[in-house]
């Protein structure tokens, strides 16, 4: 947009009308030429025209390439704020650089965009914010900390016309314009049937379940509990299994182990624990360890398919994981990133779904993922095909033995 000054000069009414009128020429000339440039812009990113689906990722982040028409029309830089590094390590492991390569294949340089981690510190998630919009960020990638910072961000966000994505988790009230994500209740039942197939498989006759949650505050670990309570409670309605109870729930380990140990010493029919991911189960089954549990006795389960969370589930003390490859996930919040950078509309073959954000009362337009349940049965073609977790670090010491009998090789 161009802005044109206009100043009152003390002339007389006839070089008065002679300027007005000179003024009007140059104005009228400028936005004629403002109007052809911005037209022509619009017409260039227009005609170009990129389709790509969700089908198309994998592991090679092949796709990614296809997008570079779109990546070249497009302005801005694209600035990746992610949560912390205690809730999970996969930010470190996998979506730093998984971003970091999907967007270079995309054909953005390294100067046209950034990763950060904001340490679990609200205020660094909302400075890491503005400061991306001050050096030019035109989209956001935001996996928020809660929805308080979330809302924050992206009201800023929304004021300095920067279009948001939300990334794994939504910021309830929020003011995004997509979000992409694994079907989180889809997550959960997943995790629920695991459980429930683990239950038969280790002949546990009545289980008596502690039904263990992530942060209240996440409202992917409302939608995880949706999902698994789903399966479950039919079974607590049947009286075939016992929920013995649900504590507040955490992603912080250690909090989740002493919620653990609180509901284990109050309540020593406890034979089974529903567990969200791997990162809390792992204290949880060491402590079982130390009071004598036996493998394949104690169902216990987990999410993110980790190399603790798979060694447990190598030595017999977690019945599964949830895997949900990252690797797609980056590629959907990349492809999206080029589409709102060139000021396109995504095709339906990549948003392929909907959440409810039932703070704002709006249905967000998705790209939603599919999880994968794995087990003993079929770790070595998945995790450890894909590489997000290699044989390299799983079979180490007693887990060396295990691996070869389960098809695993270095």
């Amino acid at each position: 947009m161009i802005h044109v000054a206009r100043k009152g000069l003390a002339v007389s009414a006839a070089l008065a009308l002679c300027l007005f009128a000179a003024a009007c020429s140059s104005s009228s000339s400028s936005s004629t030429t403002s109007s052809s440039s911005a037209s022509a812009s619009a017409s260039s990113t227009s005609s170009v025209t990129v389709s790509i689906s969700v089908a198309q990722f994998d592991r090679t982040l092949a796709a990614m390439a296809t997008l570079k028409p779109l990546t070249a029309a497009g302005h801005g830089n694209v600035a990746v704020i992610l949560p912390d590094t205690v809730t999970s390590q996969r930010y470190v492991e996998f979506d730093a650089p998984l971003l970091t390569q999907a967007m270079t294949m995309a054909g953005l340089t390294s100067s046209q965009f950034t990763v950060q981690n904001a340490q679990g510190s609200d205020a660094t998630q909302l400075s890491d914010a503005q400061t991306a919009i001050t050096k030019g960020a035109s989209v956001l990638i935001f996996d928020p900390l809660d929805a308080g910072v979330g809302a924050q961000v992206e009201t800023y966000a929304k004021s300095h016309g920067v279009a948001v994505i939300d990334y794994d988790r939504l910021t309830l009230g929020g003011s995004r314009a997509y979000y992409i994500s694994f079907n989180n209740v889809l997550v959960g039942t997943t995790m629920g049937n695991g459980f429930v197939s683990c239950a038969t498989a280790w002949h546990l006759a009545k289980p008596n379940v502690l039904v263990m949650k992530g942060d209240p505050t996440d409202n992917n670990a409302t939608l995880f509990a949706q999902g698994y309570l789903g399966v479950l409670n039919p079974h607590f309605s049947s009286g075939s299994y016992v929920n013995v109870g649900e504590p507040a729930g955490t992603w912080t380990p250690s909090v989740a182990l002493s919620e653990f140990q609180q509901q284990f010493t109050a309540h020593k029919n406890i034979n089974s624990v529903l567990t969200p991911n791997d990162e809390n189960a792992a204290p949880i089954i060491h402590y079982l360890q130390t009071q004598g549990v036996k493998s394949k006795t104690f169902p216990v389960t987990g999410q993110d398919a980790t190399t603790i969370g798979l060694q447990n589930i190598l030595a017999g003390y977690q019945c599964g994981t949830v895997y949900k490859p990252i690797y797609l996930e980056a590629e959907g919040a990349v492809a999206l990133a080029m589409y709102l950078r060139a000021h396109q509309t995504p095709p339906a073959s990549l948003v392929n779904g909907a959440t409810q954000d039932t703070k704002a009362g709006v249905s967000v337009p998705s790209v939603l993922l599919t999880p994968k349940w794995v087990t003993t049965a079929n770790m070595a073609s998945t995790v450890i095909a894909d590489h997000s977790v290699t044989a390299a670090q799983l079979c180490v010491s007693q887990y060396a033995t295990l691996c070869k009998t389960y098809g695993i090789s270095l």
